[in-house]
């Protein structure tokens, strides 16, 4: 017999709403708060706005490859097939949103019937 999870009623799935909405709008609005307009912000936030987000790339980058085996059919080609249609929309339009949902489109038709 298995459990079924209790259901929330409305007011406790409205206010839970409420409340990441306003964590969310918070953690968004933070930075322009503490630095709006006038001040300069640290050297260390400079750094970290310009050098963190190549870094997270490569990480991402790093874990979506972390299982591909080159040793065993399909070698691998799907994956790389996917990311270089990534890299190629993204030269061709500049359209991130073009780029992670063609390429995750190659890469899911590839999967699914061809490879």
């Amino acid at each position: 017999m298995s459990e079924s999870l209790p259901l929330l009623s409305n007011t406790r799935v409205l206010i839970t709403i409420l409340l990441l909405s306003a964590v969310t709008f918070s953690t968004r609005a933070f930075p322009f708060i503490i630095f709006g307009g006038k001040r300069t912000p640290p050297r260390l936030v400079l750094y970290l706005g310009k050098y963190l987000p190549p870094a997270l790339i490569c990480a991402i980058i790093v874990y979506c490859f972390r299982d591909v085996s080159l040793i065993t059919y399909p070698h691998g080609l799907p994956e790389l097939i996917g990311a270089a249609c990534v890299v190629g929309f993204h030269l061709w339009k500049e359209n991130t949103m073009l780029s992670i949902f063609g390429g995750t489109a190659v890469y899911m038709v590839l999967v699914q019937m061809i490879f």
